[in-house]
């Protein structure tokens, strides 16, 4: 993995200080990551990926809705990393914070009973969408369930500007024009998720969020 590269969460390195704050606010972060545990319905015992986990705040949030499940972040920013490590300290939380990239999972095939991810994908180029995507499922359990809550296609020419104006201007087009065409959900499905559907749409300040669910097919089908 070394010939790899990440993006700092707010683009530029000196911003990762004013990530948390800027999220809660630009986001409705409470909201939408509320809905995307509600659709995660995680269980006492299951393995839990949360997949660009950032500062933690949704790892965190995992492991409060279900004390008993077992939570894991990766990130490649080792930065957001100790963050993340210092905020389930003062939590008093076991959570384990591993280092690594979306598109090569450091993990064994079906470890996990859900994946979950919060404005990630709309960081990354189309190519590696699709190769997170296969990766998700590739260590999801049969029937396990991935939660995806990011960027999607604008409901009206106001969500159009707000989403324009913010997300696309710091991040670029490259990155972010599937997320905001609402192209995320084929993608999902042709990595072979089964399911796959969006459940909510959320108008925030920077543009539209969408809930996107789908499971790894059962091996009875």
């Amino acid at each position: 993995m070394a010939d790899q590269a990440y993006k700092p969460a707010l683009r530029f390195p000196a911003l990762t200080a004013l990530f948390d704050p800027v999220v809660a606010v630009t986001t409705r972060e409470r909201s939408f990551k509320a809905r995307v545990l509600e659709r995660a319905a995680l269980a006492p015992g299951e393995e839990v990926l949360d997949m660009g986990c950032g500062t933690g705040t949704l790892a965190l949030a995992a492991l409060a809705a279900e004390p008993a499940a077992r939570v894991t972040g990766l990130d490649a920013d080792p930065e957001v990393l100790a963050r993340a490590r210092r905020k389930a300290a003062g939590a008093r939380v076991e959570l384990d914070l591993d280092e690594g990239f979306s598109t090569e999972l450091p993990y064994d095939d079906g470890r996990f009973d859900a994946v979950l991810s919060t404005l990630f994908f709309h960081h990354l180029e189309d190519v590696d969408k699709r190769r997170t995507a296969a990766e998700a499922l590739r260590v999801l359990r049969p029937g396990g369930r991935l939660v995806v809550g990011d960027l999607g296609r604008s409901q009206d020419p106001l969500m159009r500007v707000a989403v324009l104006g913010t997300v696309q201007l710091l991040d670029g087009f490259a990155t972010t024009s599937a997320s905001v065409a609402g192209k995320l959900p084929a993608m999902l499905a042709e990595a072979g998720l089964a399911e796959v559907r969006v459940t909510d749409r959320l108008r925030t300040p920077t543009g539209t969020i969408e809930v996107i669910t789908g499971r790894a097919a059962r091996l009875n089908g």
